[in-house]
C-alpha cells in the first residue's frame, strides 16, 4: 500500500467513524482493497466480508433496527447488481443505508469488462432516485458524514462514489 493510498484510506475511515458508523460490510474490489485493510485493523469497526452484494444489503439494512450505523463498501458493478434489493427492501420499507462505492468503468479504468459500469452506473442511480455524491479529492472526503446523515433523514439509501485517482492517493 502506497503512503498516498494509506492516507486516503485513513481519512475515509476517520470520516466513517465521525459519522457514527461501526459496522462495515464489504465485497472485495481491487480499488477498495487498501481501504478494507485499514478498516480490518481499526477497532472502532466490526468488519464483515460478504461474498455477494445482496448480503451487504441485508446485513446493513438489518443493523438499522438495532440503531447501529453501517456502510456497505463495494464497486460500481456490485452496486448495480443490488438494484432490485435496494428498491425492494430499502425503498419499500424506508430503511436508510449508506454505500461507499468505487467508480469502476470511469475514464482511467483499464479493465475493459468494467466499461459498461461507467456508461450506465449514474443513469441507473438517477433512474431510481438514489442520492449520491462523487468524491474526487481528499478535500471532499469531509462530505462523507453529510451524505450518511442524509440517508438517515431521508430514510433511504445514499452513496458516496470514490474515484480511482482519490483511492490511489493521487488527488
Amino acid at each position: 500500500m502506497t503512503s498516498g493510498r494509506r492516507e486516503v484510506s485513513e481519512i475515509i475511515v476517520n470520516q466513517l467513524a465521525e459519522s457514527g458508523i461501526s459496522l462495515i460490510a464489504s465485497l472485495p474490489d481491487d480499488w477498495v482493497a487498501d481501504l478494507i485493510k485499514v478498516v480490518e485493523v481499526d477497532n472502532r469497526f466490526k468488519h464483515v466480508p460478504v461474498n455477494r452484494e445482496e448480503s451487504a444489503i441485508g446485513l446493513c439494512s438489518g443493523t438499522y433496527f438495532s440503531k447501529t450505523y453501517s456502510a456497505a463498501v463495494m464497486g460500481a458493478s456490485g452496486m448495480l447488481t443490488c438494484i432490485y434489493a435496494i428498491t425492494k427492501i430499502n425503498y419499500t420499507y424506508e430503511i436508510p443505508m449508506f454505500f461507499l462505492v468505487s467508480m469502476r468503468g470511469a475514464i482511467g479504468d483499464t479493465a475493459k469488462y468494467q466499461i459498461s459500469n461507467g456508461i450506465y452506473f449514474f443513469d441507473v442511480l438517477n433512474t431510481i432516485g438514489l442520492p449520491y455524491k462523487v468524491l474526487e479529492s481528499r478535500e471532499q472526503l469531509s462530505e462523507i458524514p453529510r451524505v450518511h446523515r442524509h440517508s438517515r433523514v431521508y430514510n433511504r439509501p445514499s452513496a458516496v462514489i470514490l474515484s480511482r485517482e482519490l483511492l490511489n492517493g493521487e488527488t
